[in-house]
């Protein structure tokens, strides 16, 4: 079975399917987001520390900014339903859906059973970069985040400031969890900033150094009531490597604003996902 069939080359040359056709997806009125935006007012603001996370509450109908302050820096988030932590950010089913990278107009989808818009994204100062040529974008939902575990398995030895621990710890202060009780909300990221792909030959996820300038930054429109949690990532701009204490990091500011009254008029948070739940029972 190892050896190459005669019709290898007709096989490897059918056509891809897309696999979820998204033309009955419920489009987002980015004018209405506009006009929104239009005159919104700052009302909370936190600065994620180097090698470090934060968390904020961001209401439905709020914008989330999320930029870079005095250097090149990527940033692992999570996303929450701010009174349901089950309710979370679903990686896998935003990259089938929109790609492995996600920029202005796409959304965060939540994890089943809910499977609903969580936050859209409203503006990307880096959606010029698109894809390199070397098939690398900004944004990806498809790495899972630095974390320990990993590091220990590849390398030996304890390391507690990848953005698996930072995230685990900004969650429980926020919440007043315990670290064990926080840890197991943490989930698989969107990779704010940074520059991924993965290799033609190997099939290897990769990164390079990010493209973002200071000033840059990625805005959401939230859907829902969120809870959003940053890491500021050890790795820097992740030009060599993602878990260090030598490399160059900057923070990372979040920034929650407040459309005027009236913006929003005729817009509603979108319900969970109407399937029954039955599972054919």
């Amino acid at each position: 079975m190892t050896h190459e069939p005669k019709d290898a080359d007709a096989r490897r040359a059918i056509e891809p399917v897309i696999c979820y056709p998204t033309e009955t997806l419920p489009v987002p009125d980015m004018p209405l987001y506009a006009g929104a935006r239009a005159g919104a007012v700052l009302v909370d603001e936190v600065l994620v520390s180097p090698r470090d996370a934060g968390a904020i509450e961001v209401p439905a109908g709020h914008f989330l900014r999320m930029s870079a302050v005095d250097g090149p820096q990527v940033g692992d988030l999570n996303l929450f339903a701010r009174d349901n932590l089950l309710e979370r950010f679903y990686s896998g089913k935003t990259r089938a859906l929109h790609g492995t990278h996600i920029t202005t107009g796409d959304r965060m989808w939540s994890s089943f059973p809910y499977l609903r818009p969580m936050a859209t994204v409203f503006e990307d100062t880096l959606g010029w970069y698109g894809i390199d040529g070397f098939g690398g974008s900004v944004h990806d939902v498809i790495g899972t985040r630095c974390d320990p575990y990993t590091g220990n398995l590849l390398s030996g030895g304890d390391y507690h400031h990848c953005c698996h621990s930072n995230l685990t710890r900004a969650l429980a202060d926020h919440t007043g969890m315990t670290l064990r009780e926080a840890e197991p909300h943490v989930h698989d990221v969107m990779n704010l900033f940074m520059c991924t792909g993965f290799t033609r030959d190997t099939g290897q996820y990769f990164m390079k150094a990010s493209p973002v300038r200071v000033g840059d930054y990625l805005e959401l429109f939230a859907e829902i009531d969120l809870l959003a949690v940053l890491s500021a990532c050890p790795g820097g701009d992740c030009a060599a490597e993602h878990t260090s204490d030598v490399a160059a990091c900057y923070p990372l500011r979040m920034q929650v604003f407040a459309p005027l009254a009236g913006r929003l008029d005729g817009w509603a948070q979108p319900q969970v996902n109407a399937y029954d739940r039955t599972h054919g029972r």
